[in-house]
């Protein structure tokens, strides 16, 4: 059984790695990592073994922190409550760099952490129709899939704009890139969520119509 300081130790290297990862890209050293920490080189290994295990230590602690968040929101919290939370929407900075570092190495680790928060998406809007906050869905497999596409891309773009000088990149200060992604977008994001963008259902129809032929 690990002592309450090794579980301490365990977290803030999780957390320096996180952080680090984000601005850095996951070849910064294992010896950074353990500065931020404030720990020593040997005890990131006695903890996490290799670069890769720490590495999806990561991936879990930032996919489970997302799904607690979104569950919270959706199915718990009013809306009063979830968006005050936008008062400490910095905190959540380091992982939302984090993310934009996973899409941009790509590969087959990007890949599978893309798909964790797929299926998580599928979980927390399935508690949301439960809760009675989210509408059912014809595809509940797609509508998930549809909102992580348009949360990254979100994430994506604001890289993009950050390094192209017409904003604030996630990867060179995450805190002030999450600020301004939810100034530019919450809006606009709420009121699509909340009223849709069709003004009838004769797209939807004709779709549903045209997957039906042979």
């Amino acid at each position: 059984m690990r002592s309450d300081d090794d579980l301490t130790a365990r977290a803030r290297i999780r957390d320096a790695a996180v952080a680090r990862f984000g601005r850095d890209g996951f070849a910064a050293p294992l010896r950074t990592i353990a500065e931020d920490a404030g720990v020593s080189a040997g005890l990131v290994i006695h903890h996490f073994g290799s670069k890769d295990a720490l590495r999806a230590a990561c991936d879990e602690h930032v996919l489970g922190v997302i799904r607690a968040e979104k569950s919270a929101a959706i199915s718990t919290m009013s809306p009063s409550e979830t968006i005050a939370l936008l008062a400490k929407v910095r905190e959540y900075g380091p992982l939302f760099a984090y993310i934009v570092r996973s899409l941009l190495e790509g590969g087959a680790l990007a890949g599978h952490f893309v798909e964790g928060l797929v299926d998580d998406a599928g979980a927390y809007l399935e508690a949301g129709e439960t809760a009675g906050t989210i509408r059912p869905s014809v595809d509940p497999a797609g509508r998930a899939r549809l909102v992580v596409a348009t949360q990254l891309g979100l994430l994506l773009l604001a890289q993009l704009e950050g390094t192209a000088g017409r904003g604030v990149a996630p990867t060179e200060d995450p805190g002030a890139a999450i600020e301004e992604l939810v100034t530019r977008s919450m809006l606009a994001g709420l009121d699509l969520y909340t009223h849709g963008l069709f003004t009838d259902s004769s797209y939807l129809d004709a779709y549903l119509e045209y997957k039906e032929k042979p």
